[in-house]
């Protein structure tokens, strides 16, 4: 890597990695856009009688239509979606599945009724759980599922290869996971130059299988700390 590497590795699916690419390009970075996952989009019956909507990422709504009820989103990323989707009410838990869960006890009352949990397949589970034992009734519905691709990205063995990678992006377990597994032997070392950004202790605990430069962690687990750590 040289003194002036400036590429920034993007492994979120396609779309996500275009919106931070935005972000990222005004700061002088040079953004590689490399998916790990991809999206495929569900679309169960959503019950409409129920107090509020708790949505755990911002893809838990692409199939939503919306409707008058209030939507607690689990980041600022995620409720800014909820408002251009078209819901009116809408609270940030700032935060991950903690914080949402703890949002939700804060706000919402038992007795007013059920909740609607939208998440991804495997996860939401967590936040149902601490909600059902603090006594609220939760209808979860799976609204997309996120696969993991299934070799590793010509574009990132490119970037890696070339040696001018700053730093990969990780924002979920899930997307480290598939980079540790899929990254072919020969790219092993070049991540050795590379800084390794984390939003969570589950990424970062997934790359530390990898020699990268160095791991960061951001201090809360959204993308604006994850930026914060170039």
């Amino acid at each position: 890597m040289t003194q002036t590497a400036r590429g920034v590795l993007l492994t979120r699916p396609r779309e996500d990695s275009q919106r931070i690419a935005a972000l990222l390009q005004p700061r002088g970075f040079v953004p590689v856009i490399a998916p790990l996952l991809e999206i495929r989009t569900r679309y169960p019956t959503l019950p409409r009688d129920v107090q509020a909507v708790l949505v755990t990422s911002a893809r838990g709504l692409d199939a939503v239509t919306p409707w008058k009820v209030p939507v607690l989103a689990v980041g600022d990323a995620t409720a800014a979606h909820a408002r251009a989707q078209g819901f009116d009410d809408v609270a940030s838990a700032q935060g991950d599945a903690t914080a949402l869960a703890d949002l939700a006890r804060r706000m919402l009352d038992p007795a007013r009724g059920p909740l609607l949990l939208l998440s991804g397949a495997g996860q939401g589970g967590a936040i149902g759980t601490a909600l059902r034992q603090a006594g609220f009734a939760v209808l979860r519905r799976v609204t997309y599922a996120a696969t993991p691709v299934r070799r590793f990205p010509p574009e990132a063995s490119a970037a890696l290869a070339s040696r001018d990678l700053h730093a990969a992006i990780f924002l979920s377990g899930e997307t480290a996971g598939a980079f540790v597994r899929l990254l072919p032997a020969p790219c092993m070392d070049h991540v050795t130059g590379v800084l390794a950004l984390a939003i969570g202790k589950s990424a970062a605990d997934a790359l530390k299988a990898l020699p990268w430069r160095e791991i960061r962690l951001a201090a809360t687990p959204t993308l604006d700390d994850v930026l914060a750590l170039l």
